[in-house]
């Protein structure tokens, strides 16, 4: 709605996303029932746009001690929250946070799975967001991407999943997650 009155891209506000991560949330996006049959012990994992880390601090406990999660962020503030609910949590060893810049997403080690969830449409630059995302990725490395039916039309969806294709991605799998628009990428080789 702001964005329709400004012209301008909006990044959500740290203190909005508090709205976001509560508990009544996973009764449309439970993030284990989302997320484990992809992600798997030992995995890496990236999550651009982590928030407060309602999907990071999950991500952290399926991917065990032998894995890593990336919480990748804007917001300092964010990152800042999602530390101390990780620490709270017990999985602080298993997070490290990355302040990104409007530029950079930054370099990481090769991931087997990235969550772009609910913030893709918030980036002035989608293709140059999609570019770093399929280089961050492990070949054959797998990618879920969600966006907000209440702010993302399917057609602006439909547009960016053609911008996914051009940079090097297929399209293997639409699930459903409410209230949203979802697919899954692959890094082809």
């Amino acid at each position: 709605m702001l964005e329709k009155l400004t012209g301008q891209k909006l990044v959500c506000p740290w203190w909005l996303c508090f709205t976001f991560d509560n508990p009544l949330r996973r009764l449309l996006h439970n993030p284990e029932v989302i997320l484990s049959p992809y992600v798997q012990p030992g995995n890496n994992v990236i999550d651009v746009g982590a928030g407060t880390g309602y999907f990071s601090i999950p991500l952290a406990k399926i991917v065990g001690l032998s894995g890593h999660v990336t919480a990748v962020d804007i917001q300092a503030k964010m990152l800042s929250v999602l530390s101390k609910r990780a620490k709270h949590s017990g999985v602080a060893e298993r997070i490290t946070t990355y302040l990104a810049s409007l530029e950079s997403l930054g370099n990481h080690a090769a991931a087997d799975f990235i969550l772009a969830f609910w913030m893709v449409h918030e980036v002035p630059d989608q293709e140059k967001l999609l570019r770093q995302i399929h280089a961050l990725l492990k070949p054959n490395g797998l990618f879920l991407f969600v966006e907000p039916i209440m702010h993302v039309p399917r057609r602006y969806f439909l547009h960016t999943l053609q911008t996914a294709k051009s940079v090097g991605f297929s399209i293997t799998e639409y699930p459903h997650i409410r209230i949203s628009h979802s697919a899954f990428l692959l890094r082809k080789q």
